[in-house]
Parts: structure tokens; sequence; C-alpha cells
């Protein structure tokens, strides 16, 4: 039986990732702060689809408790097959004014425990000569818009270099690059998407399916919805000295309406 560890489990994207993989007969390590929702969802897995799923309640900008999942990841008499570090963590504030310590703290965990759990968890795929690492990235990774943009722009590279740099070890890893999806992101983070055109949501089910399907097939950047692949190949086509230009004046749009 194979295992996936999931961070940010109990909802959005992550959420979907741990309904799929139970699904598909995966045994479960599920990662979140709220202990009372992961109960109940590991419950209801157990008894749906009679797999294993072993709950790990924790808070990702909270050393000792990154330390356990680490140490769980690194655990080779149970070892970890597939790891998708979802967890996230947003803030809307424009920098200048805004709380340092809220940044620092969205940092820990789009950064640093994306670095260090995936580091956890290698060496013991590396030694299996098989296993796979989801990062969830985003396609503001690549649009310079801010902090959490920069943020997920240090996932899709991390990301890329890794695969490349495991290529023959029969590791796969992939940054997966969703744009705005129907979860509780938004919500959790006070941003109002409610003139956020239809076209531009995707469905939680289907960006887990296209990463799946694409981890299959090593693909080590996956782009779900065809409008989103479109607008990540226009990006590339604007020069990057005005592309700090454009976001001004779409701010200022924003910001008018």
């Amino acid at each position: 039986m194979t295992t996936a560890l999931v961070t940010g489990a109990t909802a959005g994207i992550g959420n979907a990732f741990v309904r799929r993989l139970a699904q598909d007969g995966y045994d479960l390590v599920l990662v979140a702060r709220d202990a009372e929702r992961m109960q109940r969802i590991a419950q209801e897995l157990k008894e749906r689809h009679h797999i294993d799923v072993e709950p790990l309640p924790a808070d990702l900008t909270v050393d000792e408790d990154l330390a356990r999942v680490e140490e769980r990841l690194a655990d080779t008499a149970r070892p970890v097959d597939l790891l998708v570090n979802n967890a996230g963590f947003g803030v809307n504030q424009r920098f200048a004014a805004g709380d340092i310590d809220a940044e620092d703290r969205m940092l820990q965990v789009l950064v640093r425990a994306v670095q260090r759990l995936t580091r956890a968890a290698l060496p013991g795929m590396v030694e299996r000569g098989r296993g796979g690492v989801i990062n969830v990235s985003s396609v503001a990774s690549f649009v310079p818009m801010g902090t959490y943009s920069a943020a997920k722009a240090w996932v899709t590279s991390f990301s890329l270099g890794l695969s490349a740099d495991l290529g023959g070890t029969g590791v796969r890893v992939q940054a997966l690059c969703p744009g705005y999806t129907h979860t509780e992101f938004h919500d959790r983070a006070g941003i109002d998407m409610r003139k956020t055109p239809g076209w531009m949501w995707l469905d939680a089910d289907d960006v887990v399916a296209e990463s799946l399907a694409a981890l299959s097939k090593d693909v080590s950047v996956c782009v779900p919805g065809r409008q989103y692949k479109a607008l990540v190949a226009l990006s590339r086509l604007v020069p990057l000295r005005l592309v700090p230009l454009v976001m001004r004046r779409l701010g200022r749009a924003r910001r008018r309406r």
C-alpha cells in the first residue's frame, strides 16, 4: 500500500488531493492546524475507502510542529511515497504599510516548510528509487504581484531545479500552478473576489486530476486549465522591464472599481 502525506489537508486543493488519493487507494497522513476537522475527515475516509488515515495536527509556523512532520516523512519504517506541500497562507496588505510579522509567517509556510519537508522526504524516496513531491505553487509565480507571488516564484523555481537534479532517480517533482480555484483561501485571507469573472475560476477536483495525470508523465510544471495556460504563455511575451508598469496600472484599475 502506498502512502501520501498532504499538508493543508482539511480544505480546498489539499482536501481535493486527500479525497482523490483515498479513492485511488493511498493510505494517508493528514497535516493541518484544525485537529477537530481533520479527525472528522480522517474517520470519513477510513469508513468510505477502508484505508489507513493518520491525522498529524501541526502549525507549520511553529518549529516543534514542523519538526514532527519532518520526522514522520523521514521515518523509513513507515515510508511516504508522495508528499503534497499544499499548506497555504496569504496576507491581504500592501508591503510598505503591512505587518512584517505576517509576511514572515507567510514565508515560513510557503517557503521554509516546503524546503524542509521536501528535504526530509527525499532521502528515503531516492533510496527506494521511487516517489513524488507535488509543491502547490500558483500562476502568480509567473507575474510579480507582491510578496505572495515572490514566495510562489521560489516554489516554482525550487521545484524545477529539483526535478532536474533528481533525474534518473525515480523520484518526480512537480510545481502545481493553479489560477483562481474555488476554495476557502480568499475568504480566509480577507480578499474580495466577487468581481472576478466566472471563466477564471477552476474546480479543485479538476486541478488535482490534472496534477496527478501530469505527475504520472513526469511533467515538472503543471498549469491547470486552458485559460491559465494561455495567460502564462502571454505573460512570458511581456518584457520584464514593463511588468511593474502593467501591474501598477492593473492595481489602479482594481482600486477604482
